[in-house]
Formats: C-alpha cells, structure tokens, sequence
C-alpha cells in the first residue's frame, strides 16, 4: 500500500494565513478607496482672438552685402601683407604692398623726358606751367626774323626793278627767297605745336609711371573682413592676379526665390524673419530688391533681403525665412491647454461634469499662443493645463476659473 501524507495545521499556521488574508484584503480596500476619490479639479481658458501674421515662407542663403577681389594691378613680387583671413579692415586701408624698385626708376624717366620736352619750349624744366606762346619761342622768333628780313629785300628788289636798276632775276629770287622765309616761319609754329604735343605726351606718361607705382600698394575698397587670402611675401604675381578678397557682412544680403503664386502679395518694405538651423535666434530684415520679371522657366520671383548682422552670421548660410505680408485676428488658445501625441494635436474641453477630447487643427504661433485653424471656435473653453486628463474622466472646474 502507498503511504498517506496527512497535512496537520498548527496553530501558527494558521495565524499566519490569517494574516495574510487580512493584508490582502486592506489592500484591495485601499484601492477601492482610491477609485473612489472626487472629480479632478481643472481650469478653464477661452478661445481669444490674437492678430497672426500671414506670411510667405521660403528658403534662401545669406550672402555679403558687398565683395571685391583685389588684385594686382601691376605686376612684380609681393613686398609684404598687413592683414590676415578674418582680419576687420576699413576703406582705403593698405592691405599688401608690391616691390616698388622698377616702378620708381620708370617715374624718374619719365620726370627726365617731361624735362627734356619743357626745356625744347623754353620752359623751366620743373615747373608747373604748360602753356606755350609760340612767337615766344626761340625757332618762331629766329624764323620770324628770317621772313621780316627776306619781305624787306622783295620790297627793295622791286623799287630797283621798276628804276630798271635790278634784273628780272634778282627780283624773282627775292620773291623766292620771301616765300623761303614766310613758310619757315609757318614750320616753326608747328614745330613748336609738335613740341606741346610731345611735352603733353610726356606728361601723361609721367602720370601713367605714378599711378603704377601708386598701384604697388593694394588698398581696401570698403568697411569688411578679409575672407581670402592667397598671396606670400616674394611670390610674383603677374597683372590681374588675386591676392585677397575683401566681403561687407553688415548688414547680409538674403536671397530667396517666391513662386508665382505667393509673389504678387510682395512688395520692398516689408518685414523678413530668418532662422537658422541649430540656432534658436530669431533675425529680422527688410525686403529691399524684387526681379523686374519672373524667371520663365522656375515661375519664381528673385528677392533680396537686407538681414541686420549683429556678428554671428555668415555669408553662405542657409536659412529658413517668413516674409510677413499683414496681420489679421485669428482664434488663438494657450500654448499649454494643447495636448500633442503622434502627430495628433488635441485640446480638452468638458462637458456634463466630464472632460471631453477634441482634435484641432493648429496654425501658426504667437508668443505663447496658438492659431487654431480648425476644431473649436470663439468663445469656446478649453482645459488650460489638462496634464494627463483622459477621455471620460470626472473633472470639477476650480472656482473662478
């Protein structure tokens, strides 16, 4: 036969079942009670109207307002360099500087030629005057004198002549030589213009020589940043090489494409709100230029935008950016009485001693506040803060709320 087990309660186990039992059922009691608890109190907020802006959103860049390479005007090797990338310069600062030797010697060349050419004219080798009177001129006043003399003999040949005193010969070679004599004269007033045209000649090539060595210094063509630099001291650079780049960051250029549709509610004046990515700054502009014309093959219109930099913006930069074209009133609630959860946007309102969901549309923000495009209307009461109220759920509006 088997063997039986026979379970033999002693009197403290069974105390202790007890016990057990009691716990278990205070437990339950206590949730009960909690269940039990009143209505959750809430506040409640109306759906106020609030002036939105309407705006026409777009992306764009930020470019400089202003940009100049400076290159090297003359040719030669690079002397020195004052300013470094990211170097602050002003107009008419001098930024790099070309060997000067070759460029002086050519100015004193051409200061000696201009000499020569004054001194041809009477004139004093270094001065300031350029003015010429040809009949006090030398070669005029020697020819001159020729042709008085020569117009005196012809008179004399002729008294002769008609005395019969003088051959026909002798009177025609005083005629001749009279006619030698006036257009000597007449050669050396041109000579002598030659000689003005020459002197200003050497004039323009003695400015030409100072401007080239004046062109040996790069300057600064506005107030900006050095954003490039590819010039060392002793590299040669031939005419027209870049050597810096100069760009004007204050205030930024945004240039931004408007479809067809949205461009014709633009217009210059109007406020231009940029952001960019990973910077919660909000900057603010001006529409400043619109394209005559839209562009035939995007139905775009080309704007710009002037964007105040107060230093941390950059020419290249991506934004997004809201160019406000007018405010009008639209319904608006608490940024707080919106309840958000996968993509879903809901607000609470109650009804019957109950909180109800309501699913809504909303718009665009202002402040603290939210544009409600669809789902309540005027008027309407909203749970301000509804935490984790649920659908159903009892609910007591707090006094004076």
């Amino acid at each position: 036969m088997r063997p039986r087990f026979v379970i033999v309660l002693t009197a403290a186990t069974a105390c202790a079942a007890a016990t057990a039992c009691k716990s278990d059922g205070g437990e339950r009691g206590a949730k009960g009670a909690s269940s039990a608890e009143g209505p959750r109190e809430v506040s409640l907020e109306q759906v106020t109207e609030a002036l939105v802006s309407e705006t026409v959103e777009v992306s764009g860049t930020l470019a400089a307002d202003e940009e100049a390479t400076l290159a090297a005007k003359v040719a030669g090797r690079l002397k020195s360099i004052a300013v470094d990338l990211a170097s602050p310069v002003k107009t008419g600062d001098a930024l790099a500087q070309i060997e000067t030797t070759d460029y002086e010697l050519r100015v004193q060349q051409a200061e000696a030629q201009v000499a020569q050419a004054r001194a041809q004219l009477g004139l004093p080798p270094f001065g300031t005057e350029t003015a010429v009177d040809p009949e006090a001129t030398a070669v005029v006043r020697e020819a001159r004198a020729a042709a008085s003399e020569a117009n005196t003999n012809l008179g004399r040949a002729r008294a002769l002549a008609s005395e019969g005193i003088t051959s026909q010969m002798q009177l025609d070679a005083a005629e001749t030589a009279a006619v030698r004599a006036e257009a000597g004269l007449q050669t050396a007033i041109e000579e002598v213009r030659i000689r003005e045209a020459t002197m200003r000649q050497r004039l323009s090539e003695l400015r030409i020589a100072r401007q080239q060595l004046a062109d040996t210094v790069l300057r600064s063509p506005l107030d900006g940043i050095v954003a490039m630099r590819v010039g060392s001291v002793g590299e040669y650079f031939a005419a027209g090489t870049p050597v810096l780049r100069v760009v004007r960051i204050n205030p930024l250029r945004l240039k931004v494409a408007v479809p067809e549709r949205e461009a014709a509610a633009l217009r210059a004046g109007l406020t231009v709100e940029v952001k960019l990515e990973n910077d919660p700054a909000l900057y603010t502009g001006k529409v400043a230029r619109l394209a005559p014309s839209l562009d035939p093959q995007s139905r775009t219109l080309a704007i710009e935008a002037d964007i105040v930099n107060p230093g941390n913006l950059r020419p290249g930069s991506f934004v997004r950016s809201k160019v406000v074209i007018g405010q009008s009133p639209r319904p608006t609630i608490s940024k707080s009485a919106l309840v958000s959860f996968a993509g879903i946007e809901k607000v609470i309102t109650v009804e019957g001693g109950k909180a109800v969901e309501r699913r809504v549309t909303t718009g665009r923000r202002v402040g603290d506040r939210i544009e409600i495009v669809s789902g309540l209307k005027l008027g309407e009461r909203v749970v301000t803060a509804p935490g984790t109220l649920q659908q159903g759920q009892a609910v007591r509006v707090r006094s004076g709320a």
